[in-house]
């Protein structure tokens, strides 16, 4: 079976962090700077988001630009959704960030429970990769909600936020490379935290001086966000062409170790 989910390597983090502060800025640029609002643009972009992830959960292999697709998408209905919850529902950014942990704590529950491999770069069954980005969709939520409380709440601003997250993850980096830590425990937690990076520094890039911005801008930080991430996709298309992935090692149930298809269900063998 060809891979569909990239190697978790710099560039892959890279690539992240660029399409999360994209998610930041873009879901911005629609609710406010258009004015089209938090509802309508969660909307909109879980309208979108559904239909890339279709094409990716159907594609055979892995395609950059649909897997980054639907990284940005997330990202954007992340933060839509985030910010109608919080500072517009009411919720608050503390509450908020709550109900969506204990949302991904309950995907990865099931998740667990299906017996399915939590390893995201050997997922390669239906059920296993669909569950991947369920837990994809509501960590970039939680990460919009958890920037927010960091900038907001904990009254660091966007620029501490920033810095303070930055440490964290080069804390995360040490901790794969010299402890014992099991090394999805330490993506995950970094897949999260990489969602406030993005939106801290896409809201430093763009909000007014007042709010310890640059006051680029919605419009030009998505624009030059967007410039960025198509060139690194590009890069990384070329990448593949020059060395394809390995193909995936046949998919076995986590618990069981029997062999299963593709749509994550067991294979019997009968003697």
């Amino acid at each position: 079976m060809m891979r569909k989910l990239p190697h978790v390597t710099v560039v892959f983090w890279i690539i992240k962090i660029v399409a999360t502060t994209l998610g930041e800025t873009g879901g911005d640029l629609l609710a406010q700077t258009l004015k089209v609002g938090y509802l309508v643009s969660t909307v909109i972009f879980f309208a979108m988001f559904l239909i890339a992830v279709v094409f990716q959960l159907r594609s055979g292999r892995f395609h950059p630009a649909i897997f980054w697709t639907v990284i940005a998408l997330t990202s954007t209905a992340g933060t839509t959704l985030s910010d109608y919850m919080n500072p517009t529902g009411g919720i608050g950014y503390t509450n908020g960030a709550i109900i969506l942990a204990s949302g991904l704590a309950i995907v990865f529950i099931v998740w667990w429970r299906t017996g399915q491999t939590l390893d995201v770069e050997n997922l390669a069954t239906f059920k296993g990769e669909l569950l991947y980005w369920i837990a994809i969709l509501f960590s970039n939520s939680l990460g919009t909600s958890s920037g927010d409380f960091l900038a907001d709440d904990l009254g660091f601003g966007l620029r501490q936020s920033a810095f303070v997250l930055s440490a964290v993850m080069l804390v995360l980096l040490a901790a794969h490379y010299y402890t014992p830590i099991n090394g999805m425990v330490l993506f995950w937690i970094a897949f999260v935290l990489t969602r406030p990076l993005g939106a801290t520094v896409g809201d430093a890039l763009s909000k007014p001086t007042e709010r310890g911005g640059l006051n680029w801008g919605t419009t030009w930080t998505s624009a030059a966000l967007l410039a960025c991430l198509i060139g690194l996709i590009l890069y990384q298309a070329n990448q593949l062409r020059r060395r394809p992935l390995d193909p995936l090692p046949a998919p076995v149930h986590r618990r069981t170790g029997a062999p299963q298809a593709p749509n994550g269900t067991l294979i019997t063998v009968s003697s």
